[in-house]
């Protein structure tokens, strides 16, 4: 280590061994309230004080605050036990500084200083400059005091307020406040030919507040703090203020800038905050070293006017009449300044909100499409389905109409026959003419349910249907292929109507697939074995179940969930979409379908459909069917 680093850190060393205990020695500070450590405007300018003095001194400070409260007492009496309270706590201990807190603390400090702390400085705050007027001010005493302008107080109201007639003067009873009425009564003197003043000093609260909500029209309140009302009650905190803001009917001014944004309207004020400032500054300046004799602060005065905007709207004070250069606090801004961000983020959800509604709906738009293509498919392979079922019984039905058309030639011949004989055979005749309109009766009726079941669907439809009936016309269709393929069909079970919501020919396509299926089922079955039964029955009073039975092999037990599947078959040449659209109509319809296996063998297809609230028309009454 060279010469030049020992040197340094031997300096470090002395220096912290010479300076460490004074400077770990604190400042102790004496604050001296005048009238208690909880009143206005003191206590505002107590508070900006202590927060000024920890920021600006470069020391530790040991604070200590002691009240005076004879200001507020209002009697002459013994102060030897407050005196002896003092000189006892400081004992051991040195006072740096006694800071003055108002006039009646700084009288009392300098008529009892020997007794107390002779050599200690003394800073005399936040007093009126014309309370110290006559005053001896010694070398060991500090000034940071105040004037304030009374009658500018009074002018300022009749500028903002030009129609005003009568002014009411609240202020407390203590011989403090009494010394500031006789004050404040000389400086509004030169205004009594515009304003008539009313005292409020003499009455208690509750009837000061009551006399403040019944003042006359062009009235005004200056509020001069009420710390003692006339009954000798005392208020801190300043809550008369706040009481008399709820009651008066007239607009309320002071003179503390604390007071703004509490009731007041505002105007010229002083400055709880600059006071509290200069206070800290002369008392640092004093703990420094420096002499108190040469701290005299320039009196702080009233500051730039400022004003409450909801008292200045409450009171229908046009701005324009506020002194040039005025500050308007607590405005309210427009709907938009206030709820800039929560309008935004409402418009931006609404936003969002009408995207997915705008979403939601091309989306259901895009869906009904859907839906409705594909319905137009579903009765594209309907019809195709029905006609390929039309194909296949084709040759059934060639032969069922040939035997019409045969007995029609007959009669016809027979006829022709007849009328040729002389003389011709009428009564005959007219027996023939019979039997061949009933042959043609056979053959429109044979064509009118091709017809049917070849009709093309435009759409869905939901109307009112009879089971019965649609089972019994659907039998009908069936009976040539039946009669071809020694098939018996038996019919049983609910006999009376059976009214479902649906459209007639989709419910016939169920039982003409459900039917054909089972015949298709019992090829390799026994001529005489050959049966389908058609079973209806009620479950319960809102819906029905049919039941198609057949004789054949059945179903596979592990293919039971799937023969409704979509091209599903064990034909070689079915498409597998019989089963599949007989599940899709009824489905459509509110039912549910489903197979099992017989007890006795073969396959049981099971469906059922809600009940329908309204009758149907007309209907074959569910007569039992059988037909070979």
């Amino acid at each position: 280590m060279s010469w030049l680093n020992r040197a340094s850190a031997l300096y470090v060393v002395l220096s912290f061994l010479t300076l460490g205990p004074a400077a770990a020695e604190p400042r102790r500070v004496l604050l001296l309230h005048s009238f208690g450590l909880h009143f206005a405007p003191w206590s505002a300018v107590a508070g900006r004080f202590r927060e000024e003095l920890a920021r600006q001194s470069p020391f530790a400070i040991d604070l200590y605050e002691g009240s005076l409260e004879s200001a507020r007492l209002g009697r002459p009496h013994d102060q030897s036990p407050f005196i002896n309270y003092l000189a006892a706590l400081f004992a051991e201990r040195k006072l740096d500084l006694v800071v003055a807190l108002g006039a009646p603390a700084a009288r009392f400090f300098q008529g009892y200083r020997g007794q107390l702390f002779p050599s200690t400085p003394l800073l005399i705050a936040a007093a009126d400059q014309r309370t110290l007027d006559g005053a001896a001010l010694g070398l060991n005493d500090a000034t940071a005091t105040v004037t304030l302008d009374l009658p500018r107080l009074v002018g300022h109201i009749l500028q903002v307020l030009p129609q005003t007639a009568n002014v009411a003067v609240a202020i407390g009873d203590s011989p403090l406040e009494r010394y500031w009425e006789q004050e404040l009564r000389r400086a509004f003197a030169p205004f009594k030919d515009q304003v008539t003043f009313e005292w409020l000093s003499k009455l208690p609260l509750r009837e000061m507040l009551q006399r403040a909500s019944m003042l006359p029209p062009h009235s005004a309140i200056f509020y001069a703090t009420v710390r003692v009302d006339a009954a000798s009650v005392p208020y801190d905190q300043d809550l008369v203020l706040a009481r008399l803001r709820e009651t008066a009917n007239a607009p309320i001014f002071s003179y503390m800038d604390d007071s703004l944004g509490h009731g007041i309207v505002g105007g010229p004020l002083l400055s709880s905050r600059q006071l509290g400032h200069q206070m800290a500054a002369a008392a640092v300046r004093i703990l420094r070293g420096d002499a108190p004799g040469d701290i005299r602060m320039v009196p702080l005065g009233f500051g730039t006017p400022s004003y409450d905007w909801r008292e200045l709207q409450r009171w229908s004070i046009s701005e324009d009449r506020l002194p040039v250069g005025s500050l308007v606090k607590f405005r309210e801004g427009t709907a938009w300044e206030r709820y800039r961000w929560s309008l935004l983020a409402v418009l931006l959800a609404m936003l969002i909100q009408a995207a997915l509604i705008a979403w939601l709906l091309i989306e259901r738009h895009g869906r009904l499409v859907a839906q409705l293509l594909s319905r137009r498919r579903s009765l594209e392979v309907l019809h195709l389905s029905r006609t390929a079922e039309v194909g296949a019984m084709s040759a059934s039905f060639a032969h069922e109409l040939y035997q019409p058309l045969a007995a029609i030639r007959l009669g016809a011949d027979a006829a022709e026959s007849l009328l040729q004989a002389d003389p011709p055979q009428m009564g005959k005749l007219k027996d023939i003419i019979a039997d061949i309109r009933q042959a043609d009766e056979h053959a429109v009726q044979s064509i009118r349910h091709l017809r049917k079941l070849l009709q093309r669907n435009r759409e869905v439809g939901h109307q009112v249907v009879d089971l019965n009936e649609a089972i019994s016309d659907t039998l009908l269709i069936l009976l040539p292929e039946a009669r071809k393929r020694n098939v018996v069909f038996s019919v049983d079970g609910v006999e009376r109507s059976l009214p479902v919501l649906g459209d007639r020919v989709h419910l016939q396509q169920v039982i003409l697939n459900l039917a054909a299926n089972g015949m298709d089922a019992m090829a390799d079955t026994a001529p005489d074995a050959r049966r389908i039964s058609i079973h209806t029955s009620l479950p319960d009073d809102t819906k029905v179940e049919v039941l198609v039975s057949d004789g054949g092999t059945g179903i596979p037990s592990d293919k039971l969930n799937e023969v409704f599947d979509t091209f599903y078959t064990t034909k070689v040449e079915g498409t597998g979409l019989g089963l599949a659209i007989a599940r899709t109509i009824i489905e459509t319809y509110g039912g549910r379908i489903w197979a099992e296996n017989g007890p006795e063998g073969g396959a049981v297809f099971h469906f059922t459909l809600p009940l329908a609230q309204t009758p149907c028309h007309g209907g074959s009454g569910g007569a039992p069917l059988g037909v070979r």
